[in-house]
C-alpha cells in the first residue's frame, strides 16, 4: 500500500526535535510524523496526548502493550505492531509473548488475565464494540476500577493510532526488524490482515 497522503518536511523547532528524537530512538524519523505533519499542531496534539498515556501507570505496562498490540493486529496497522514489538524489547517484556499477540487465541504463553485484556481490546474494537458484561466484570475484579478505566482509555487511544495510520497508508518502518522479534502472522481465519 503506498502512502495516501504524501510526507511533508518536518520544519521549525518542533521538527527538528521530532527528527533528532526519532533518529536517537529508532534509527529514523517515524513515518506518521511526517505524513501528518502538514498539520503540525495535530502532530503536537497527538504527541502531547501520547506522552500523557504513556505516563499513566494504574494497569500494569505489560496488560497495555498487549492491549495495544492486540488493537493493531485487529485493525491491521503494521506500523503500530511494529512499534509495539519495538517498545517490548526496549521495555524488557516478554519477547515471546509480545510476539505471538496476533494469534493471542492460538498461543498457549498467555495467562488468563492476558487473554482476557486482548480479548477486551478486540472487543473494544469490533465495529460496533462487543465488550460484554462478563468480561468486564472479570477484568474489574482483578484489576480494580482505576487499572479497568486506565486500560479503557488505553485501548481507546491505541484504536485513535492504529485507524489513523491504516486510514493514511502508514505501514511498518521494519523497527521490529532491528530488535529481532519474531513477528507472529495473525491466522487467516480472524478476518484481519497479517502485519
Amino acid at each position: 500500500m503506498a502512502l495516501r497522503v504524501p510526507k511533508a518536511e518536518l520544519t521549525g523547532f518542533t521538527g527538528a526535535m521530532i527528527k533528532w528524537m526519532g533518529r536517537r530512538m529508532f534509527g529514523e524519523v517515524p513515518e506518521p510524523a511526517e505524513v501528518m505533519w502538514h498539520h503540525p499542531r495535530l502532530v503536537r496534539t497527538f504527541m502531547r496526548f501520547g506522552g500523557k498515556v504513556e505516563g499513566w501507570d494504574a494497569a500494569d505496562a505489560t496488560l497495555k502493550s498487549f492491549a495495544q498490540m492486540a488493537v493493531a493486529a485487529q485493525v491491521g496497522c503494521g506500523w503500530c505492531l511494529d512499534l509495539g514489538y519495538f517498545k517490548a524489547r526496549n521495555d524488557e517484556l516478554d519477547l515471546a509473548k509480545a510476539s505471538q499477540v496476533p494469534r493471542w487465541r492460538e498461543s498457549d504463553v498467555f495467562t488468563p488475565l492476558e487473554r482476557d485484556v486482548m480479548e477486551y481490546a478486540e472487543a473494544m474494537t469490533n465495529t460496533p464494540p462487543t465488550v460484554t458484561d462478563e468480561l468486564s466484570a472479570r477484568l474489574l475484579d482483578r484489576l480494580g476500577p482505576a487499572a479497568m478505566v486506565e486500560l479503557t482509555a488505553h485501548i481507546a487511544f491505541s484504536n485513535l493510532s492504529t485507524r489513523t495510520n491504516v486510514a493514511l497508508g502508514i505501514e511498518s518502518q521494519g523497527f521490529s526488524s532491528a530488535c529481532e522479534v519474531p513477528l507472529a502472522a495473525r491466522p487467516a481465519a480472524s478476518g484481519a490482515a497479517a502485519p
